[in-house]
């Protein structure tokens, strides 16, 4: 058997996307499958740094024009004929080259449809698209409602996709909802290993914080973090760290508003001292509007971090019972549910417990059983 598994444009920098890619990669090769990733070749992406503008375009000519004809010109070896071979697209926005791929032997992993949703007018996607956005989200719904053979990661996405295709005939027979695996590494951290690693970024042992990690996204609701600080008042002294994306100035000058600037700050971490961070924080607090999957709560239960997060879909499906859940527009919800872990006689571990408990379901060995099953199985 071989998996050719269709990868991203890398200067698109889907970092995620890829990392997904090499998990499947890894997992596959393990269990004695050999594979290959194919990505869409950089040839005009070469003559601009730029992946805005014009250098969005340029890059499409790569991506949409060039790869599905290379795609056709390889299919027509012998050895990507074979029965035995696997097409896997990882990522949905990549859902046009399916028309280049054999769909009996082809899958595909839809990880969200929020850029769907968003071009279809659908306000809690929060996503907003441009006018060629939409015809771009619109081209991958339609290839997506083709697929015979289809993966969601969560049971939101599904609903969400199946809603989104009413009136389109679709074969389902092969659809399937499967649970990505963690990726390695999260973990229970030595306590002198984790201090040594945020004594880095100048956290002193034993330093009270909350924890955000993720982008600036309005969808990421980093504000939620300040005005659930300011309810807290002097009943928590802590400070707030947001991880990943750099605060914008809007955020920032709400913080100076609410008197917080002093109990801000932000790290850029790599994964071991993400672990570090996970490890330490009073709380990881993950308040968004709208998520596709939300790996960042698995990962903190992974560290024993115990959670506090948004109680839309999909965030309690994926915190599995594991996470107390609040409403992501009442931050004095997020205050209360923090004074709970803080007051609470054995919440606080019965909860890391319990989010321990829920990562069981991300094991690599798990998503692949079923990712076998489904390209294999059902040919």
């Amino acid at each position: 058997m071989k998996v050719i598994l269709i990868g991203n444009y890398w200067p698109d920098k889907q970092e995620s996307m890829e990392r997904f890619a090499q998990l499947l990669s890894v997992a596959f090769s393990d269990r004695g499958i050999t594979t290959e990733i194919w990505r869409p070749s950089i040839i005009f992406g070469r003559l601009t740094k730029s992946t805005t503008g014009v250098g969005k375009w340029i890059g499409y000519i790569d991506k949409w024009i060039l790869f599905p004809l290379i795609l056709l010109y390889r299919l027509q070896k012998k050895e990507y004929r074979a029965t035995s071979v696997h097409f896997h697209v990882c990522d949905h926005s990549n859902a046009p080259y399916l028309k280049s791929l054999p769909l009996t032997r082809t899958s595909i992993t839809c990880h969200d449809v929020l850029a769907i949703r968003g071009a279809f007018g659908h306000p809690d996607a929060y996503c907003p698209a441009s006018p060629a956005g939409v015809i771009l989200q619109k081209w991958i719904l339609h290839r997506l409602l083709r697929a015979q053979k289809l993966i969601t990661t969560t049971q939101m996405t599904m609903t969400h996709l199946l809603e989104l295709g009413q009136g389109t005939v679709i074969n389902t027979e092969n659809w399937r909802v499967i649970t990505l695996a963690l990726s390695p590494g999260f973990r229970k951290m030595p306590k002198e290993e984790r201090d040594k690693r945020l004594a880095e970024v100048n956290i002193a042992p034993g330093e009270s914080f909350i924890l955000h990690v993720g982008s600036g996204l309005p969808r990421k609701n980093r504000k939620m973090l300040l005005d659930m600080t300011k309810v807290l008042g002097k009943r928590w002294n802590g400070r707030i760290c947001f991880a990943g994306e750099k605060l914008n100035a809007e955020l920032l000058a709400y913080a100076e508003k609410l008197g917080l600037t002093h109990r801000v700050f932000h790290i850029k971490p790599n994964q071991e001292l993400l672990v570090a961070l996970y490890n330490a924080c009073d709380a990881f607090i993950f308040p968004s509007f709208s998520e596709g999957f939300g790996w960042p709560s698995p990962e903190a239960q992974a560290c024993g971090a115990p959670v506090i997060a948004s109680s839309l879909a999909p965030m309690p499906e994926v915190s599995g019972g594991g996470a107390l859940l609040a409403d992501p527009y009442k931050p004095e919800e997020f205050a209360n549910a923090f004074l709970r872990l803080q007051n609470e006689k054995g919440l606080r571990e019965s909860l890391i417990q319990q989010g321990f408990e829920n990562v069981t379901r991300f094991e690599v060995s798990k998503m692949l059983d079923r990712y076998l099953e489904l390209n294999f199985k059902t040919q």
